[in-house]
């Protein structure tokens, strides 16, 4: 018998035994409840090329160290929609193939794939795997919150993968995890809880109002945009502040032309990784020596060919030597992969970016956001209710999809009659 790792808290030490059971399995539970952590624990036991982990998007992908959902099931960019999809994969003998080799899947992030894109994926694994028992027998685990960031939907309704019928036929055991493992406030928990909720409730218009501030441009804390180019431009203007030379560092590709173009787009790090001394940086991957984590922050204290210093925010000096991330094909071989530090400038990203990340304090201005879970994204960021600074805010940002909360009600009502 495995031994349980120390740091499970009761309800995720529950969770892994699922996890361990055999079912098809989906994971949620708010941000901070820790899915992706005690994924990392479960994957430790796992053969990879048995049980892939698949991620929702290529950027995803290539932090995970894994491959797309839409690569490995070959459905590419869905051209002439779903009827033309999967005529088109089933044609695929490498990917036939694949799909009887492989025990199941780990689908992380399963709030962004599309119910049509979940649909085609388990007709392509009957297929194969010649069954018509649900994925034709292959396990699945979906991670996730509906809550965070909706799937990609061209127009009409937004197409939810538990609104497909193919979410059901699947016969998920759902686990919920309810404890947020990031933060200890009982106040902020609640405000979280009411925005996840897409509920304005008097502590909720309470807490943003006692949060807003006129903008420090000065402060060192990370702003949070809701679109890439404010996020670089205010990267570029803060780094041209800095009376230091200038350092460029260009990432190294390695790989087939195309691949290497794909690559560039959906690496975390930049093509040319620009920075001065004093200027403050965020890593953008947890450390296999725990020295630092995604969305750790620092100043740059010495720059050299092989390796960047940086002093951490409240901690210690750090080295940090460049890495490699990669892209993989469908089956798993690495097509691309780009050598450079794990490192961006922190003075502001995207929210859509922070996902995954914990910060201690942060500058964000949720006047005009327009997707569901945006808001929820961003306060969820913060360890602590001390470290938000709101430049502005409105009810109109606090959005939820009404068939999310649906979704939900559903699965605790399920959850309390188990008495789970």
């Amino acid at each position: 018998m495995t031994k349980k790792p120390v740091e499970l808290s009761p309800e995720q030490a529950d969770a892994l035994e699922l996890l361990r059971s055999g079912e098809n399995v989906f994971l949620t539970g708010g941000a901070g409840s820790g899915k992706s952590f005690l994924i990392r624990q479960f994957m430790r036991e796992l053969d990879p090329k048995a049980i892939p982990i698949l991620a929702s998007t290529g950027a995803a992908a290539v932090l995970l160290g894994g491959r797309t959902f839409h690569s490995f099931f070959g459905l590419g960019i869905m051209e002439g929609g779903p009827d033309s999809t999967y005529q088109r994969a089933s044609k695929d003998n490498k990917l036939m193939a694949r799909l009887r080799k492989v025990e199941g899947v780990i689908i992380d992030e399963i709030s962004m794939i599309p119910g049509q894109a979940l649909m085609i994926a388990e007709a392509l694994s009957q297929k194969a795997r010649e069954s018509s028992l649900p994925w034709g027998g292959m396990r699945i685990i979906a991670v996730g919150d509906f809550a965070q960031l909706p799937p990609v939907t061209q127009n009409g309704p937004r197409d939810w993968c538990f609104l497909n019928p193919v979410w059901q036929q699947t016969g998920f055991q759902s686990v919920m995890l309810s404890h947020n493992q990031r933060v200890s406030d009982n106040l902020f928990l609640d405000v979280l809880s009411d925005v996840r909720h897409g509920l304005v409730t008097e502590r909720v218009r309470d807490f943003l109002n006692e949060h807003l501030r006129d903008h420090d441009q000065d402060d060192p804390g990370t702003r949070l945009f809701p679109r890439k180019a404010d996020a670089d431009d205010f990267n570029q203007k803060k780094l041209s502040e800095i009376n230091e030379e200038e350092v460029t560092i260009d990432s190294i590709y390695f790989g087939s032309e195309k691949h290497v173009d794909i690559l560039m787009k959906s690496a975390p790090v930049p093509v040319k990784l620009v920075l001065k001394l004093g200027c403050r940086v965020m890593f953008l991957q947890n450390d296999p020596q725990k020295r630092w984590v995604n969305g750790t922050r620092g100043v740059v204290t010495d720059i050299a060919a092989d390796e960047i210093t940086i002093k951490k925010d409240g901690g210690r000096e750090v080295t940090a030597d460049k890495v490699s991330f990669a892209l993989q094909d469908a089956e798993g071989n690495v097509m691309a992969q780009v050598i450079q530090f794990p490192l961006t400038l922190a003075y502001a990203t995207t929210i859509h970016k922070s996902q995954g990340a914990t910060l201690d304090d942060l500058w964000c201005n949720l006047s005009r956001l327009w997707e569901p879970g945006q808001a929820y994204v961003a306060l969820s960021r913060l360890k602590s209710a001390q470290g938000l600074h709101l430049i502005g805010w409105n009810p109109r940002s606090i959005i939820v999809d009404p068939k999310v909360l649906e979704f939900y009600k559903k699965l605790e009502a399920r959850s309390s009659e188990a008495g789970v």
